[in-house]
């Protein structure tokens, strides 16, 4: 069958040359009346109509979803509703049932549009790698706001990311410098119980790194107190090239970042302490065991159960993080302070 441009132009030879009756026309075309008429009208058929689907399910909701959506103008960039985010508060807010999430999709790739005209203002993504088990992690840290005491506040959530598995340990602090760096390592060690064997991946953080050496290879130089945190865990860095060359090196953990602060992130916690937040955190970590990672046969916690046992054994002392001060003092009374 033809285009709907190729029928008007034969409806319309028909008529021309043959003088025939519309009733005539529609019958030998196969089509309306309707349709012969606005073919004798106009040579360009008119542009279909898109098919207004109504959504009665949803329109009892539509209100809450638009108030997330204005929530989100004010919002951190990356800690705006998703659709699945605005699904699952629906269904727990709003006792939803019956809703499909391509529904709640559709709706909110309009009126978010909508929302953000109106507001004034107009990804992520990471390669799956296999790793062997107890070999490999990751480590991180991103940006977080918390209503703090009622007070919105920017803090950072260090992530360390097991390759294998997928197990990832979050901790949320007010700074991300070296004694929360190196604290968000013990945590995470004594969470997984155990060290990754081979190595850990990192950017160039100046909590561990003083300067990169330009040129072939990943030589670096390193923080002492860094160097001396790895000794006594006995574990290996692996720092990632810089710029748009190491982009893809640890897409694992900034994957585990970016899903971690959607879905448990967003709406913005309300606590009274970051304690409180990082208690909250631990059972949210025990219930994303059963989340199955896109593209991965069995759940988080059905490999972590394998490679746990595979990981190096903690050491029997724990490391101080906390920073070490050396005064000085010169011929001025000038007193000085360096930090190791």
């Amino acid at each position: 069958m033809g285009s709907r441009v190729e029928l008007f132009a034969a409806i319309r030879r028909d008529a021309r040359v043959e003088e025939i009756s519309i009733r005539e026309l529609a019958r030998r075309h196969g089509v309306h009346r309707r349709t012969v008429r606005h073919a004798l009208a106009s040579a360009e058929p008119a542009p279909r109509k898109a098919p207004t689907r109504s959504a009665p399910r949803l329109d009892p909701f539509k209100d809450a979803i638009d108030g997330m959506l204005r929530a989100d103008l004010d919002a951190p960039r990356k800690q705006r509703h998703t659709a699945t985010r605005i699904l699952a508060r629906l269904v727990d807010e709003q006792a939803a049932t019956g809703l499909s999430y391509s529904t709640v999709r559709d709706y909110v790739r309009v009126r978010r549009a909508q929302i953000d005209l109106e507001g004034g203002r107009r990804l992520e993504a990471f390669i799956a790698q296999h790793h062997g088990p107890g070999e490999e992690a990751e480590v991180d840290f991103g940006e977080v706001w918390v209503v703090l005491g009622g007070v919105r506040t920017k803090c950072y959530m260090f992530v360390l990311w097991l390759s294998h598995s997928g197990k990832a340990i979050h901790r949320v602090y007010p700074t991300q410098a070296q004694e929360a760096f190196l604290q968000g390592h013990i945590e995470a060690f004594d969470a997984i119980g155990g060290i990754p064997t081979k190595h850990i991946k990192y950017d160039n953080l100046t909590s561990a790194v003083t300067a990169v050496i330009h040129g072939p290879g990943r030589a670096r130089n390193e923080n002492d107190r860094w160097v001396l945190f790895r000794s006594h865990y006995g574990f290996d860095a692996f720092y990632c090239q810089s710029g748009i060359e190491g982009a893809h090196e640890k897409g694992g953990v900034e994957g585990a970042v970016g899903w971690f602060r959607r879905n448990h992130l967003v709406p913005m916690p309300e606590v009274d302490s970051l304690d409180q937040l990082n208690e909250q955190i631990k059972a949210w970590e025990a219930a994303d065991e059963d989340r199955r990672i896109s593209g991965r046969l069995n759940t988080i916690g059905h490999d972590f159960t394998a490679e746990q046992p595979l990981l190096r054994p903690l050491p029997m002392e724990v490391f101080e993080p906390g920073l070490v001060l050396n005064p000085r003092v010169d011929r001025s009374s000038m007193i000085s302070v360096r930090m190791v």
